[in-house]
């Protein structure tokens, strides 16, 4: 069950196994050698953790910050609306978390940009379609509880 090289097991954003958990009710889901590699890791998606329904508005973090921030109190995370959904990401987050350590996860392959699983480049929070570098909230705190993240685009 998601066994990788490195000998533990991989968690990998839900929406790049097909499941349509996206804020648009979409997924978006790996093709080809990514993902026979990767279709019997553990599946998992933050935003739906942390309560949030299918589909969403899109949310973004305020400019200027990252997940790391958020985590730390700093930055808010808001969605198109202007809702503040930070305790949603929080809480997917630490559920992510604690799914990874109850089965083992060593290494997490996230959704790219996403403002929960980016995991090198996120959305400015301007709602303009511009990116920053930066992680999203659950890439930032499984980072430092020592999982591995990549992206989509790294495997």
């Amino acid at each position: 069950m998601g066994n990788n090289p490195h000998g533990g097991k991989i968690a990998v954003s839900a929406c790049l196994l097909g499941e349509s958990c996206r804020y648009d009710g979409h997924s978006k889901p790996l093709d080809g050698e990514g993902l026979k590699k990767l279709s019997s890791a553990i599946p998992i998606c933050p935003e739906c953790l942390g309560g949030m329904q299918i589909p969403r508005p899109s949310a973004e973090i305020e400019p200027g910050a990252s997940g790391e921030d958020v985590l730390l109190g700093r930055a808010r995370v808001r969605n198109s609306l202007g809702e503040d959904v930070t305790s949603q990401f929080i809480e997917g987050a630490k559920r992510a978390l604690a799914i990874c350590r109850e089965n083992g996860v060593d290494t997490a392959v996230l959704k790219e940009r996403s403002p929960s699983c980016g995991t090198h480049e996120i959305y400015s929070g301007e709602f303009s379609g511009a990116k920053k570098r930066g992680m999203g909230v659950t890439a930032a705190m499984l980072s430092q509880s020592g999982i591995r993240v990549l992206s989509e685009d790294d495997i």
